[in-house]
């Protein structure tokens, strides 16, 4: 039976414990925002060792299991090069370059979707390539594929509880640790699901908000 008294009991412990969640998630996808951007860009280099070091890069951590990228980082890292980081600096940084691979392709179709007079219009205004991008190409690639990165956002955020795999103290462990100590795992694993969801469904609605105002601008 659901225990109320016991539920309001553990519930500050787990509010703590979200915060240090949603911390590794902004700071992970602000990695995974700018990592996203340099890799796309990097696809599109004409030089090709980058080019092709951007795309091994991407098949890489696109192919293989966030589980195992954090393993490496957290375990692996310190035996190759001494560097040790703690469990919430390997959990951010996982994130960031994990979905960065699949940011990068949706800052490629957003990119990819620039009118070719656009581009043309850069060159004979004798443009940089670097305001090209800054003043031409970015401010107008990005706007629309906000909502896509908000719908990543969300699908991180609910992914932050295999950094417990690494001892990170966040939601899922929280509650894990809370269960092995008063043998009641019903309330802290429901208090979970709830605050989970009171936190994703508001954010999908509002990136769906966010998706219809923006096709409305674009006339769509």
């Amino acid at each position: 039976m659901w225990n109320w008294e016991y539920s309001l009991q553990i519930l500050p412990e787990l509010l703590i414990a979200l915060r240090m969640t949603i911390t590794a998630t902004v700071g992970g996808f602000a990695l995974a925002c700018v990592g996203g951007l340099l890799l796309a860009l990097a696809a599109r280099s004409r030089r090709k060792p980058l080019a092709l070091a951007a795309k091994v890069l991407t098949e890489f951590v696109r192919n293989t299991p966030l589980l195992v990228q954090i393993f490496l980082l957290y375990y692996s890292l310190p035996l190759m090069t001494n560097i040790s980081l703690s469990a919430f600096t390997v959990g951010m940084i996982g994130l960031g370059l994990h979905y960065s691979t699949y940011l990068s392709e949706v800052y490629r179709s957003g990119i990819e979707a620039i009118p070719k007079g656009q581009w043309e219009a850069a060159t004979a205004l004798n443009f940089s390539k670097a305001r090209t991008w800054f003043s031409i190409v970015l401010p107008q690639a990005i706007p629309p594929i906000v909502p896509v990165m908000g719908n990543y956002l969300i699908v991180m955020f609910k992914e932050t509880p295999i950094l417990s795999a690494i001892t990170l103290v966040e939601l899922l462990l929280t509650a894990k640790n809370i269960a092995s100590v008063s043998y009641r795992v019903f309330e802290p694993y429901t208090m979970v699901g709830i605050l989970f969801l009171l936190i994703s469904f508001p954010a999908s609605l509002l990136v769906r908000r966010l998706e219809i105002k923006l096709n409305r601008q674009r006339g769509l």
